[in-house]
């Protein structure tokens, strides 16, 4: 390499950067010890920006275009360096480049679940995620506040700071709100919406702007959609009576064999009492008084279904007391235990102490 080979080597002509990457928000020029030459080539593509750091202090900052770096477009830098107007020798100088681009597909979740009050199930401990987009306004603030020295920041730096913020505004959120479990998934749009506008101004003390906030999804305890899952289907069968008999005809028509003789012979049985009550002949034994089943909130979690004995096992060792809420299958909402079953807590000692 000859000696003119040598020395226009150590002059940059070319300053670019072509990102073939989804995560990179920030990018330093690698000048490996080089010299910026004066009049060099600067390409600024769409979505990004170039920013000049002279000494550790940020100077000029270039949107999208090609410069010809000369003292009348990097005019702070000009004046840090004191340079004249007929300057010509190379200088000294980190370039980053910005990502303008919007990130999106971000993720945010509680790690832990929120405990709320809820109309319907006294009190439920609500889990919730989503995704956001964020993309950076403010260059300079960024790389003040966040970046500093790093030569290639990336969305996994500054993830776990921003999920943190939106679970903490969305928890803020949740505990004000009066909107009932069940109709939480009507709402995720409103909470989403709400919790974008009133979280941007943390983001922008980052120098980023928040675009929007998604809610995919918000879950109940396992225990508490159970006892849905339970109540929904007893509701699915509609009139109860209707229901068994459905099955008893449905045993009648599918069994084989042994099971099918003695379907037939309860049949006859059955046909039998019929005929004998028509003649006057009333046999028929007292009707079992239906076991009713409740629910409890118990320890912050939706308890049952549970029997009558269980619920006075329960008030003996202090596990529900007059004002514990409950609820059973009929009853529109919660309410105390010493008025949803008040014929137990008069039959039930209280707890020893």
């Amino acid at each position: 390499m000859g000696l003119f080979s040598w020395l226009f080597g150590q002059f940059i002509d070319v300053i670019e950067w072509t990102d073939d990457s989804q995560d990179t928000m920030v990018y330093r020029f690698n000048r490996q010890g080089n010299e910026i030459k004066y009049g060099a080539k600067l390409t600024v593509r769409e979505s990004q920006m170039a920013v000049f750091v002279n000494e550790g202090v940020i100077a000029d900052i270039l949107g999208p275009g090609i410069y010809e770096l000369e003292t009348k477009n990097i005019p702070i830098l000009t004046n840090l360096q004191h340079w004249d107007h007929g300057f010509s020798s190379p200088f000294k100088a980190e370039v980053y480049f910005i990502s303008t681009k919007r990130f999106t597909d971000l993720k945010w979740g509680t790690k832990n679940p929120i405990m709320v009050r809820d109309p319907e199930f006294s009190m439920v401990r609500l889990r919730a995620f989503g995704t956001y987009e964020i993309r950076i306004d403010d260059a300079k603030k960024f790389l003040n506040e966040i970046v500093g020295t790093d030569g290639h920041f990336t969305t996994d730096e500054v993830e776990a700071q921003l999920s943190n913020l939106i679970v903490s505004k969305f928890a803020t959120i949740m505990g004000q709100d009066e909107t009932p479990a069940l109709d939480l998934a009507a709402n995720y749009e409103k909470f989403g919406a709400f919790i974008t506008e009133h979280i941007a101004p943390d983001f922008e003390a980052y120098g980023l702007e928040l675009i929007r906030i998604l809610v995919e999804n918000i879950s109940l305890p396992e225990e508490v959609e159970k006892a849905i899952d339970t109540r929904t289907s007893r509701a699915v069968t509609g009139d109860l009576d209707a229901h068994i008999k459905y099955q008893s005809g449905q045993a009648l028509v599918n069994s084989d064999g042994a099971a099918s003789d003695m379907v037939g012979m309860g049949a006859g049985l059955a046909m039998g009492q019929q005929m004998a009550d028509s003649m006057g002949q009333k046999s028929t034994p007292p009707s079992l008084k239906e076991v009713e089943h409740y629910f409890a909130a118990i320890d912050g979690e939706s308890k049952g279904p549970l029997t009558s004995e269980e619920v006075k096992s329960y008030i003996k060792n202090g596990k529900i007391e007059k004002t514990t809420r409950m609820w059973k299958e009929g009853m529109e909402a919660w309410d105390k235990a010493s008025i949803v079953v008040p014929d137990i807590f008069s039959k039930t000692p209280p707890p020893l102490k």
